[in-house]
């Protein structure tokens, strides 16, 4: 159920875990304003009322307002002409332009991870990919979602990439976005399989420090995410006006 910003706050309190006036609660505040918008606590399209969210949180409106533009910054907030700050949300559009961006930032991150993953990392990785396993054969036709940050394949190797400006703008400002966009835009039926298939041949050329297949790999596993989005969002669209049709004719 989607937490109403415009209401009655919660009793959780931020201050439970950080009390007032401590240095990083700004942060926290973030965190949690994030992880409620892309978990879809805070749902798309809800207004962001900063004496609620003080209240819930048990802050002050400064850091607020400090949150609610980094988020703004990130894409997961919009302002509204006479409404507000309000929860994204992005478009069919919006969701495969940031695949496009992800291919060339996300190829060019696993071929850095070839070249600059400890062994330790690497072996972490491969275990990572391998627990999966129960996962895709329990439910072989479905999504493979990977919501937590640490249980993230993606993640990890952006952050082993070795380059903390790419790490950055993966991890913070295109993941957050990604998930997001997941939760508007169905995902591709039985493109689990195919996409853990892929992510242990980007482990295995990342593993034998090959960046440039590494690179390849990633890129059209992600080019393979984005087209099979685009057929399955046409194919939706396509059955609307089937559906309003056979609405109509009962109707009749």
């Amino acid at each position: 159920m989607a937490m109403a910003m415009t209401g009655e706050p919660g009793t959780a309190e931020l201050s439970d875990a950080v009390p007032a006036g401590r240095p990083g609660i700004g942060d926290k505040l973030y965190d949690a304003l994030t992880s409620a918008i892309v978990t879809g606590e805070i749902a798309p399209g809800e207004k962001l009322s900063e004496p609620v969210i003080a209240r819930r949180y048990g802050v002050s409106r400064a850091p607020v307002r400090e949150a609610i533009r980094r988020l703004q910054e990130r894409g997961l907030v919009s302002y509204v002409t006479n409404q507000g700050a309000r929860v994204a949300q992005p478009s069919a559009d919006e969701f495969l332009a940031l695949l496009d961006v992800r291919e060339a930032t996300e190829g060019m991150a696993a071929r850095l991870a070839a070249e600059s993953m400890s062994d330790a990392e690497i072996a972490a990785l491969e275990a990572l990919v391998q627990g999966h396993r129960g996962e895709i054969e329990r439910n072989p036709t479905g999504a493979y979602l990977q919501d937590e940050p640490e249980a993230d394949f993606h993640r990890r190797i952006a952050k082993g990439s070795g380059n903390p400006i790419l790490a950055e703008l993966l991890c913070e400002q295109f993941y957050p976005r990604l998930r997001l966009c997941r939760r508007l835009h169905s995902t591709v039926p039985g493109r689990g399989r195919e996409a853990w298939h892929e992510h242990i041949r980007i482990t295995e050329a990342i593993s034998h420090r090959d960046g440039e297949l590494a690179e390849i790999l990633m890129r059209r596993h992600i080019r393979a995410a984005r087209t099979a989005l685009q057929a399955a969002l046409a194919s939706a669209e396509s059955a609307r006006p089937m559906a309003r049709r056979r609405g109509g004719r009962s109707a009749g």
